[in-house]
């Protein structure tokens, strides 16, 4: 069925203008003023409303076990809650343990999306160990269409890889020309810290930072930014929280080395007080890297506004804190980590970034779309509104008032982070190629709609 989005405002990340939008297919055809709609077209009137971009989020986790258990979304969950909160594409982060087999780990986790998201998908590929297999298996998975690795300098055992690992998935990357994503903090620093303040009787949540401070994090970009210098790997920092590895990734960007980075919505209005929270309350904010002090908020606001740091996500990964979050209730390495944000992350970036005047809309689309497009060889399929573009659109009324509560949320966990929180606007409607998902905030769309997105990669130098 064809789709015109009249009288809207079109805002994208470099342009403002006062159009309709017709979709036809699975794709945009025309924009421009006074669009006509042909008989049976659906017509969605967006008087007094931004048309953006479908929104992205480059950093989830959907299916993850973690820490003896798993997290509690599903891509029926999951991919509705985007939708509602206006994310019209997901970018999971694959991660299978040391041991797992890495072409059946990329098998089992597109399985557990086909035929069962909502929204469209693609995934980074865990690199959790490196030899000839792992080398084999992550050359057929991009050409099964993923352009992104992941690895992690953190979970010694676990996730984490050793130095000579890291060096050949970086060589392996750069001969591919693919992105490989990183979580960055020092795992000896932080298992040694563990061990001293578990030691010390200090086991409440709010520790979980004294475990993985600033510094912590900044050795761990400052470490990934050399290996990348040399191997001339491009690079993409995920979930960078604080001024101290803000400064590293800078000062190697000026050097030369080609390196993107990520914040998260939850760095952005939250700070590590929550985490101290009495009691036990302050599970709930448990995530790696840590909540930090709140003086880097003006920090990492300041970075997307002036383009430092390229993209906002939400490293979603929900546990329940009634039934997982306590595993850790007398030990806090034990709490499994994540704050989930997956349905807020846009409406939180609009109350308190547009609203507030920290950044404009066309900063608030590049950082949660059009960059993120950009970065992972989506663009301009999706992350812009433009003739040929994917007709993902989401329809966003300024003027609405909403209250987050974990009883509204479509998010399959126990709390939310934000609960009672006001917030200014709303996706008020929906689209996933040209079909409407949300229409006054509630999802009327189908499961079935999501694809797996295949990626090559860009040419790169």
């Amino acid at each position: 069925m064809a789709l015109l989005i009249k009288n809207g405002t079109i805002i994208t990340a470099d342009s403002r203008a006062r159009a309709d939008v017709f979709c036809e297919g699975e794709t945009i055809t025309r924009i421009g003023p006074g669009l006509e709609a042909p008989a049976g077209a659906e017509v969605v009137d967006a008087t007094g409303k931004y048309v953006f971009p479908g929104f992205i989020d480059p950093h989830v986790h959907i299916t993850l076990p973690f820490m003896g258990t798993h997290a509690k979304d599903t891509y029926e969950t999951g991919s509705r809650a985007a939708l509602v909160g206006g994310t019209t594409t997901l970018i999971e982060m694959c991660c299978p343990a040391r041991s797992d087999d890495t072409l059946g780990s990329f098998e089992h986790w597109l399985a557990q999306a086909e035929g069962k998201s909502a929204c469209d998908f693609t995934f980074h590929m865990g690199a959790t160990r490196f030899d000839g297999a792992t080398e084999s298996a992550l050359r057929e998975i991009v050409r099964r269409g993923v352009s992104s690795f992941k690895i992690f300098l953190a979970y010694k055992g676990a996730f984490g890889i050793d130095d000579g690992e890291l060096y050949r998935t970086l060589k392996l990357a750069r001969e591919l020309g693919v992105v490989v994503t990183a979580h960055c903090e020092n795992e000896t620093l932080v298992a040694e810290r563990q061990r001293e303040l578990l030691a010390a009787g200090k086991t409440g949540p709010g520790q979980h930072h004294e475990s993985r401070p600033p510094l912590v994090e900044a050795e761990g970009v400052n470490h990934l930014m050399t290996f990348a210098e040399l191997t001339g790997a491009h690079t993409y920092i995920v979930h960078l929280s604080c001024a101290e590895a803000l400064d590293r990734a800078l000062a190697a960007r000026r050097r030369g080395v080609n390196v993107a980075v990520e914040t998260l919505i939850q760095y952005l209005v939250l700070d590590k007080t929550w985490a101290e929270r009495p009691g036990f309350d302050g599970a709930k904010y448990v995530m790696s890297p840590p909540l930090r002090d709140r003086s880097n908020q003006d920090v990492l606001w300041n970075g997307l506004r002036d383009g430092l740091i390229q993209t906002v996500a939400t490293d979603h990964a929900p546990f329940d804190f009634g039934t997982q979050k306590n595993m850790g209730l007398n030990d806090f390495t034990k709490i499994p980590n994540g704050i989930p944000s997956l349905e807020e992350r846009v409406v939180l970036l609009h109350t308190f970034g547009v609203r507030q005047g920290r950044i404009d809309l066309h900063q608030m689309v590049n950082v949660a779309s059009t960059q993120v497009a950009k970065a992972f060889d989506l663009f301009p399929r999706k992350g812009t509104i433009q003739p040929g573009a994917d007709a993902d659109l989401v329809v966003f009324d300024p003027d609405h008032r909403g209250t987050i509560s974990a009883k509204t949320q479509h998010m399959n966990v126990d709390y939310s982070a934000f609960e009672g929180w006001r917030t200014e606007g709303r996706a008020s409607v929906v689209t996933v190629r040209g079909e409407v998902a949300v229409r006054d905030g509630q999802f009327v769309g189908s499961n079935r709609r999501g694809q797996f997105l295949r990626r090559a990669p860009s040419r790169r130098t």
